[in-house]
């Protein structure tokens, strides 16, 4: 593939056959960026696990203790109204909220949260909301009586992973314009969450690699402690 400019300038302060330290990797990524707007940081690991196994298919939450620089629109489905506006959801109703996916096509939020007395109205609109990855989950702290909780956490940071067919599990973990400080603590959350939910059940190598990127910006392959 035939990259730009600012792409092979960025690469050039990669070196390919060094594997940086978690430190190192947070310091250059904001270097590499190659884009004018603000951009995001992600991280990627590419793990040793079988997610048509169950007990592999790797899925839940973290708070990044400095957020990752996105503000999620939030809808609240509930009846606790009262609760869930003074949390900071963006939208909160009940089965007229659900209405409006259904007949105006309506997504104009990030996450869905509901208690669970509305999850039978919810699991109507399965075919709709399956495929875009906004149908709550309790493994996901996205059904709960406590939805004034929930929407604070997702406000102040948490943020939801799950592995892919192929085994990796991706997560926007700061913006370029955080200090590095910050993107390093950030990074170190993710890394010893993704260790914590190591399956007993795999053998060897669990962590294949992982790298850290900006949007459209090389990859820094890393190591940590731990892995």
């Amino acid at each position: 593939m035939k990259r730009g400019k600012k792409y092979q300038e960025a690469l050039a302060k990669i070196d390919k056959t060094k594997v940086y330290s978690l430190e190192e990797a947070c310091a250059l990524v904001k270097e590499t960026s190659t884009v004018k707007f603000d951009s995001t940081i992600d991280v990627a690991f590419r793990l040793n696990v079988d997610p048509k196994q169950a007990d592999q298919q790797l899925r839940g939450t973290l708070t990044l203790p400095h957020g990752n620089g996105k503000t999620k629109r939030i809808l609240a489905i509930t009846n606790k109204v009262e609760e869930a506006t003074a949390a900071g959801a963006d939208y909160v109703g009940g089965k007229e909220m659900l209405e409006k996916i259904k007949s105006e096509n309506w997504f104009d939020y990030d996450v869905i949260v509901a208690t669970p007395d509305m999850m039978g109205e919810l699991g109507k609109l399965g075919r709709i909301l399956g495929p875009k990855g906004l149908m709550p989950n309790p493994k996901t702290g996205t059904v709960t009586p406590n939805i004034g909780q929930a929407v604070q956490e997702i406000k102040a940071g948490k943020i939801s992973y799950r592995v892919d067919k192929e085994g990796n599990i991706c997560f926007s973990i700061a913006r370029v314009s955080f200090d590095t400080s910050k993107i390093v603590d950030n990074l170190k959350a993710v890394c010893e969450t993704v260790l914590k939910v190591k399956p007993a059940s795999v053998k060897g190598v669990y962590i294949k690699n992982c790298a850290i990127h900006t949007v459209m910006g090389p990859a820094i392959h890393f190591t940590f402690d731990g892995r």
